[in-house]
């Protein structure tokens, strides 16, 4: 939870920590970037994880000074459009072959490849001596973000390893920095993929996914635009996964290439809502803020530490049930279970919220919500 939040003390009960926050704005970028494919051309990426690992290990490999031709002295900004090209052309490997199946057949051959990428990262000896729980960045300092080259204009990021920074009386510690950081790139990568979806490129994307037989009709190579679409997802699902790495400084085939990181995103994407961009971020924090939230140990909020301090010991210790106190309910039914309950939350949503948060929103507001709403509340001035 947000520690000194300004909101209170409720605020910091419900809201998640910055660390946790960090998580939401790169994993948010990539679960965006699965929208872009799948909810923007209807053909769901299965798969999307190979280039979300594919991203985040190219950043492990250049700074520890393991790829051929790019030296390990090679910048961050530098090294992570690198990796997002590389899961870019990947993509259109893979795509080639894909496109030509549509459906859950598209659905289960982009699965296939991304397992078998799995299955070699985790015993592929080159990239570390265990490759199978994972590989370490070298080095002690960040990486950096920011303009290549000009000391002034970068901050690194990293857990550990990051910068601080005062401005008068504000302080920023290691986990701000990085929090402001990643955000930058994730609304960077955001704004761009705005611009692609509403060009006409992205028109055509949304004829595909409306209509594919029409777009055809009407003379579109939908086999090109959709293979287009792919590289650009994959592009910056790499951008996601360099972010995964150059914060973590680590990365392990199960947190990147395993197909539930892609199931994670389609969580997202659906309690969000598909086809509206932003709204698989917005999924990805309600489900991060519910888990935390629920979580056992309840450290720095949560339910139970809430509970503790509005309801006091005695209350807590009060014996509701055959010996049960309603601490020991708490922890047995609520605390800990975040996932029966994410996992029922996403049944409800797909019954009766199928457009998800942002898109039942845009429904309502008969729009965009960043045209409508300014609209709707300047009635009220």
């Amino acid at each position: 939870m947000l520690q000194n939040s300004p909101f209170g003390t409720e605020a910091v009960t419900v809201l998640p920590q910055v660390e946790t926050m960090i998580v939401v704005l790169y994993f948010g970028l990539f679960a965006m970037s699965f929208d872009f494919v799948s909810g923007y051309t209807g053909y769901l990426s299965f798969g999307h994880a190979a280039f979300f690992g594919t991203g985040a290990y190219f950043v492990v490999l250049v700074t520890n000074g393991k790829i051929p031709l790019v030296p390990e002295t090679t910048p961050f900004m530098v090294s992570l459009p690198l990796g997002a090209l590389v899961a870019a052309l990947l993509a259109l490997a893979i795509g080639v072959v894909s496109f030509r199946l549509a459906g859950v057949y598209f659905a289960m051959i982009t699965l296939g490849f991304a397992q078998v990428l799995y299955v070699f990262v985790r015993g592929w000896d080159y990239v570390g001596s265990n490759p199978r729980d994972g590989v370490f960045l070298g080095g002690s300092s960040g990486l950096d973000v920011g303009v290549p080259g000009v000391d002034a204009l970068n901050l690194a990021i990293g857990s550990l390893t990051g910068d601080e920074v005062s401005v008068g009386f504000v302080h920023l510690g290691r986990t701000e920095v990085s929090y402001y950081m990643v955000g930058l790139v994730v609304l960077v990568c955001y704004f761009a993929m705005q611009r692609i979806i509403h060009s006409p490129f992205g028109r055509v994307m949304v004829a595909i996914r409306e209509n594919e037989e029409r777009a055809v009709a009407v003379g579109y190579d939908t086999f090109r635009y959709k293979l287009g679409a792919f590289a650009i997802s994959a592009f910056f699902a790499g951008i996601a996964g360099g972010l995964l790495a150059g914060y973590q400084r680590t990365v392990s085939p199960d947190e990147s290439f395993h197909f539930l990181v892609a199931g994670d995103a389609l969580l997202a994407s659906i309690i969000g809502g598909f086809g509206t961009l932003a709204g698989p971020l917005f999924g990805h924090l309600f489900d991060e803020t519910v888990r935390e939230f629920l979580s056992k140990s309840g450290e720095g909020g949560g339910l139970l530490p809430y509970l503790r301090t509005h309801l006091g010991e005695g209350t807590m210790s009060t014996e509701i049930f055959n010996g049960m106190t309603v601490q020991q309910a708490i922890e047995t039914f609520l605390n800990g279970h975040a996932s029966l309950y994410v996992g029922a939350l996403f049944v409800l949503f797909v019954l009766f919220v199928p457009n998800g948060l942002l898109g039942t929103l845009r429904d309502r507001l008969g729009g965009r919500v960043a045209k409508e709403l300014p609209a709707r509340l300047r009635r009220y001035r």
